[in-house]
């Protein structure tokens, strides 16, 4: 059982947390999702050109990269992390530069050694899996794809093969934090994915407000939140941490009775 399966397994969706390395005290925030309620953690490596995102997470990773986070400060996040939730999923997120410029073999393997559960890589489509998957699949650790509402029939299939951990649905064609996709093309999408994998599928981009998480939460296995995260820890900086478990709280308490609700 992985962690993974153990956290979807449980009898409510899961809220899955993004936040970005080394934007604010990160091991704080970390320890603030987790006793808020987040079932997942995923922790944003910052770099410098973040196709896939919007102002606020461009904003993180800008702060994060002025300190001089470095792919090993971000490593020792993760190690110090596990030691310290040893059966909270986490995942890495990020883009292909940082996760390949040393060798795939040596990136998977750091992840093994820092307790890391999964990976997902913005830019490096299915098409371009020998750069990356083997090395993770080969370390037992899960490559987390992206399906998007461009993914059509024909395509998913390649997006599921060597897929692993769940399936992250990004309900917009656009970068995060911007605006929400129409909750019945959430539904549509999330069926129709539901219907091609038994990975669970998470929900993410846009998603900002308990009200928003609850009604996708009807409907996915997971929801995803990010830039609303990144937005107090802009607000607070180093004193984030209670603001950021106060939220978690919120998100968590909606999450995990949307389907109770619904039935």
């Amino acid at each position: 059982m992985t962690r993974f399966t153990t956290t979807f397994a449980k009898p409510h969706p899961a809220l899955v947390a993004f936040i970005t390395a080394g934007d604010g005290d990160t091991a704080a925030n970390l320890d603030a999702l987790v006793a808020g309620g987040a079932d997942v953690i995923e922790l944003g490596m910052p770099f410098t050109d973040p196709m896939a995102d919007g102002p606020a997470i461009q904003a993180a990773n800008l702060r994060s990269l002025a300190k001089g986070t470095t792919t090993a400060d971000i490593f020792a996040m993760a190690t110090a992390f596990r030691a310290r939730h040893p059966d909270t999923p986490l995942v890495l997120m990020g883009y292909a530069n940082p996760m390949t410029v040393r060798g795939a073999d040596w990136f998977a393997a750091e992840c093994t050694k820092a307790g890391v559960d999964g990976i997902i890589c913005v830019d490096i489509p299915s098409e371009e899996d020998p750069e990356l998957g083997p090395a993770l699949r080969a370390a037992g650790v899960d490559l987390i794809r992206l399906a998007t509402p461009t993914t059509d029939p024909a395509r998913l299939p390649a997006v599921l093969d060597g897929a692993g951990g769940f399936l992250y649905y990004v309900s917009v064609a656009g970068i995060t934090g911007q605006q929400q996709a129409a909750q019945a093309s959430i539904d549509e999408a999330v069926a129709r994915l539901k219907a091609a994998t038994d990975l669970p599928v998470a929900v993410g981009f846009g998603v900002r407000t308990p009200e928003q998480a609850a009604q996708i939460a009807k409907v996915a296995d997971g929801v995803v939140v990010g830039s609303a995260f990144i937005d107090i820890i802009a607000q607070h900086g180093d004193t984030a941490a209670p603001y950021v478990e106060a939220f978690t709280r919120t998100l968590a308490d909606a999450i995990h009775s949307a389907k109770e609700i619904a039935a």
